[in-house]
């Protein structure tokens, strides 16, 4: 991974603008995300707690930050607890920041060692009324294991019971909704690069290659062109693999006539791109293939001026939805008269279009915000309209990432799309 430059003032303006929200006589404690083990004495490679790293700027393990702005300690309203670097572990497993490295990435003044906490925020939080705990909110995750911030919190509620528990989650969701220039630039990056990536499969795909054999292609050119990876584990499936929504088994082989169905993004400076394009494996479309494919990106170029202040995610998907039926009709998969007579709990598209099309991106790949939303200038969401025909061994999805503005403005306009752009970039 490319070491990107810090940006410290981003950080620090973060945390200030956070700390007009927050209530009087409160304390904050942002968390970082847990090592996880993988087998053995091996653990996953680690990625930062999205929030922290918004805040601080700090990519590190066992880091906690505190921010508590009414204490009469001017060392006491921001303090960033880090790891203590010892010489014999850093043989071993690499450099940790020092207190001097540290503040200057974040530009926090006082920065303690982590085995020191206990009593510096002891101290926050006894000057505090309020504790603000800051959990995972996305609604629809659930894990059965307690996180680091999970734990954190519980220990709290223990230790001081007769404070007042608040949520920091929504005041960050919608501090981190609108994407500040900085953030953008990353993901103009991201999306660059996932692009690159996709001009690089586009030349090695041919039927008999394997479905990992394309993932590597993508990831060798993520990695030379500095990025993190993958921002989450990528869909290639070919054939009847592209039908299943969160296929990553990768394995199959890709066969003459078939189709194959990437979803895939880089992530860059732990911002995110989200991607999806599909690909005839023989190299040029089929009529049916290119009538589906065609009709699918007819809807994605006319939803994207839907992408405007004032609109929702929730709307966005009901609209496009209709544009999508629309298209059905004219493939022949249903009728007028059938869609008049359907049960309206169960409409017939949904049979060939069964998931949303549209979700915030920034830190996360599935970012932070409700699809009620109202959208705002500077949000960032995806916009991916797909269709999926079971009985044809078909299945198209088209996705690119979309800044919300008057004239909305899409970040991956340079990421071929069109029949004619992707099979003469096959053909070459």
């Amino acid at each position: 991974m490319k070491k990107l430059p810090a940006n410290p003032d981003f950080h620090k303006n973060n945390r200030e603008t956070l700390l007009k929200s927050l209530s009087h006589n409160s304390v904050a404690i942002i968390v970082a995300n847990d090592q996880l083990n993988r087998n053995g004495d091996q653990d996953f490679p680690y990625r930062q707690s999205s929030d922290l790293f918004y805040l601080s700027g700090i990519d590190q393990e066992k880091t906690v930050l505190a921010l508590c702005p009414d204490h009469p300690d001017e060392n006491l309203r921001e303090v960033l607890f880090v790891v203590k670097p010892e010489p014999v572990l850093e043989t071993w497993t690499g450099h940790k920041l020092t207190v001097d490295e540290a503040k200057q990435i974040s530009k926090i003044r006082t920065v303690k060692w982590i085995d020191d906490m206990e009593i510096s925020l002891r101290d926050m939080i006894l000057s505090s009324e309020n504790i603000y705990v800051n959990l995972n909110e996305y609604v629809k995750y659930q894990n059965p294991v307690a996180y680091s911030a999970h734990r954190f919190a519980g220990e709290l509620r223990e230790a001081y019971p007769a404070h007042q528990f608040k949520r920091l989650a929504p005041i960050l969701t919608e501090q981190r909704l609108v994407k500040q220039t900085y953030e953008i630039e990353r993901m103009q990056e991201a999306c660059d690069i996932t692009g690159a990536a996709f001009e690089r499969a586009l030349k090695f795909v041919n039927p008999g290659v394997y479905e990992y054999e394309v993932e590597a292609e993508i990831t060798h050119e993520y990695l030379m062109r500095g990025a993190r990876g993958h921002a989450y584990q990528p869909i290639v499936g070919s054939g009847k693999n592209a039908l299943v929504l969160h296929y990553i088994e990768n394995n199959d082989e890709c066969k003459a006539g078939d189709l194959l169905l990437m979803d895939f993004g880089a992530e860059y400076g732990n911002y995110a791109a989200d991607c999806s394009r599909t690909i005839p494996v023989s190299g040029k479309f089929t009529a049916r293939q290119k009538a589906c494919y065609e009709a699918v990106l007819r809807v994605q170029k006319e939803a994207t001026a839907l992408f405007t202040p004032g609109n929702t995610i929730d709307k966005i998907n009901k609209a496009v939805w209709a544009m999508m039926e629309k298209e059905m009709i004219g493939l022949g998969l249903f009728t007028k008269a059938d869609v008049d007579n359907q049960d309206p709990a169960n409409p017939l598209f949904f049979k060939y279009l069964m998931h949303g099309v549209t979700h915030f991106i920034g830190l996360d790949v599935h970012d932070v915000g409700s699809k009620y939303r109202k959208l705002e200038k500077g949000m960032v969401l995806t916009l991916e309209p797909g269709i999926y025909i079971k009985e044809e061994n078909i299945g198209i999805r088209i996705e690119n990432n979309i800044v919300v503005e008057d004239i909305p403005f899409d970040l991956m306009a340079n990421i071929p799309r069109e029949v004619e752009e992707i099979e003469e970039l096959m053909n070459q």
